[in-house]
């Protein structure tokens, strides 16, 4: 009983501290709360959860469509696929989490940009200590005024470049077929200020 209350008072927070763009989503998630407030009442548990659910689920595609808008254009020269995206579903869940791929030939570069999940506490240790970037290979960097590790393999032309965002986002840029320097030009195409003001 208690796991449920602190479930809608988690939910509810969220969804006052959201800023509201759309009406319909806005009703959507909304409404999803008070069902799951007055199955609380009527002590239909699982019932709440699942609306309670439902509604993070809602608010979590709102946050993933935000962050689809941000990857870069493609350089001169590339096409870009349509940007694609997953959420963790639930209220304890796994984060969110967009990718988009970039191609030119035989070449290909893909962007993907993971946000709270509870993984990225342990690959956040990576950027605080040399040894273990360099353990596989890794050199740490800073681009853009954010800390990087840079991995690429000259010979087979291939590598990727992991940047954190504010200890909550971890963007990947990996490159196939592509020089360091191509590799490194998306890198820095991405806008890290706005990613770091999602909320």
């Amino acid at each position: 009983m208690s796991k449920i209350k602190n479930i809608f008072l988690i939910v509810s927070y969220v969804v006052l501290g959201i800023t509201i763009s759309s009406h319909v989503c806005a009703d959507d998630v909304t409404d999803s709360v008070n069902e799951g407030l007055q199955y609380y009442k009527n002590g239909k548990y699982t019932e709440s959860a699942s609306s309670l659910n439902y509604a993070v689920q809602l608010i979590q595609q709102k946050r993933v469509g935000s962050l689809k808008l941000l990857f870069p254009n493609p350089l001169k020269g590339w096409k870009a696929e349509e940007a694609r995206s997953n959420t963790g579903g639930t209220i304890f869940g796994a984060g969110i989490n967009a990718s988009r791929k970039y191609n030119k030939g035989s070449s290909s570069v893909s962007i993907k940009v993971v946000a709270d999940s509870p993984m990225l506490q342990g690959i956040m240790i990576m950027f605080s200590n040399p040894m273990f970037a360099q353990s596989d290979g890794g050199k740490l960097k800073k681009i853009g005024g954010q800390k990087a590790i840079v991995k690429y393999d000259a010979a087979n032309k291939n590598g990727e470049i992991l940047v954190a965002i504010a200890n909550r986002f971890l963007i990947t840029i990996r490159g196939n077929n592509v020089s360091e320097e191509t590799l490194m030009d998306y890198t820095k195409a991405v806008d890290f200020k706005k990613i770091a003001e999602l909320q």
